[in-house]
């Protein structure tokens, strides 16, 4: 099924700089982006959908790298059943396990989080809620895995590993339990900030997420309960390629505190855009776009990063394809643009006057999900389906 998206106006491509598509058109055929080039060119009989944008914009699908998953879309944290299909019409188009450390029972076992991390990455392996791809499937680390455990989970299709939840006395006593695990080729993530929950440790620093050799630091703005100034100071400064993880769910002022630091310091490439949701913050559809107007409007980000940070440098930093508006790459999307009444002329302007985008239309692997978002304002150029 090809579906070809027309007069598109202001886009953002997915990368650092908000490079704009190389033309106001683009086909979508067998689930990528098979061509970009200029209305005139598309014939319209050639395609069984022809969305007219109408001058609205069009970037790449939102991609959350903080998603609380359990089993099916369904959270037992809040006892709701679609949300994640809810988060389609909030744009986010592709949701990241943050471990399924919510599911009711959890083991703590190393046979227990390993099957846990296997029955959810199975789960979701062909499951699109709404048409949502979710990469399910995180191992919790906990006292007595090995570098064969993390193999054999390799082997299974599990590659991401969890850090801040497990029976460890204090945060350096993960360093080798986390390192086996990057040693075996997964990708390890690690809780920021106080505890969240109970069990869980008082406070894991920046100075024990560096020591880990962790790739993203979780919710780096409190998971809700946020590190020192002196500790973003050193997450930004001293951690290398360590990936700063900035949450809705966390504490604004600490995320405005460390975005002002990534400026200045020159690693914005390291920002990430989530919102560690759901939690007790709640089940929050709108949580990414509520983030992003935050940082531009108020921590003085570029809109142009601030997207990048949640699509285009989640796909980087995760080593997913998605994320990027280009040919070949998976065609999630979404066209989008000034609400009514906004200040904003487009959906780039209506963020700097801390606005929400009108969505007015999301598309995944291709397919057309919706043309009117339930969950956002009416865009000012609403999308026409030819």
């Amino acid at each position: 099924m090809s579906v070809a998206v027309v007069n598109i106006g202001r886009s953002h491509s997915g990368d650092l700089v908000g490079t704009p598509l190389p033309g106001d058109a683009l086909v979508c055929d067998g689930g990528v982006i098979a061509w970009i080039g200029s209305s005139a060119d598309v014939a319209r009989g050639d395609h069984e959908s022809v969305l007219d944008a109408g001058g609205a914009g069009v970037i790449p699908g939102l991609i959350d790298s903080h998603v609380h998953v359990t089993f099916g879309d369904y959270t037992p944290r809040q006892q709701t059943v679609g949300y994640l299909e809810s988060y389609l019409h909030g744009g986010m188009t592709r949701a990241i396990t943050a471990s399924e450390v919510h599911t009711p029972g959890r083991p703590s076992d190393p046979a227990g989080v390993k099957a846990l991390a296997v029955a959810a990455q199975r789960c979701f392996a062909d499951f699109r809620p709404g048409g949502v791809t979710v990469h399910a499937g995180s191992v919790i680390l906990e006292p007595g895995l090995t570098r064969v455990d993390f193999e054999e989970l390799w082997e299974q299709g599990v590659w991401l590993a969890k850090a801040g939840f497990g029976a460890f006395d204090g945060p350096l006593d993960y360093v080798p339990v986390a390192q086996a695990a990057r040693a075996a080729g997964l990708l390890v993530t690690c809780h920021t900030g106080g505890g969240s929950i109970p069990g869980s440790l008082d406070r894991i620093d920046a100075g024990a997420v560096i020591a880990m050799g962790a790739h993203v630091s979780f919710h780096v703005n409190g998971g809700p309960t946020a590190m020192t100034p002196e500790d973003n100071e050193k997450i930004v400064v001293e951690g290398g390629e360590v990936a700063l993880q900035l949450a809705m769910a966390g504490n604004l002022r600490s995320a405005l505190d460390i975005c002002r630091l990534a400026r200045e310091h020159q690693r914005t490439d390291r920002l990430l855009i989530s919102t560690d949701t759901p939690t007790g913050t709640g089940v929050v559809p709108l949580g990414m776009f509520h983030l992003i107007a935050e940082l531009v409007s108020l921590g003085g980000l570029p809109v142009e990063l601030a997207i990048a940070a949640a699509t285009g440098s989640v796909g980087r930093v995760y080593g997913l394809d998605a994320g990027i508006l280009a040919p070949g790459r998976p065609a999630d999307l979404l066209i989008l643009d000034a609400p009514l009444g906004s200040a904003g002329e487009d959906w780039a302007g209506a963020l700097q006057a801390g606005d929400l985008p009108g969505i007015g239309a999301a598309l995944t692997a291709g397919h057309v999900r919706y043309t009117k978002s339930r969950n956002t304002p009416a865009p000012k150029r609403p999308v026409a389906v030819v």
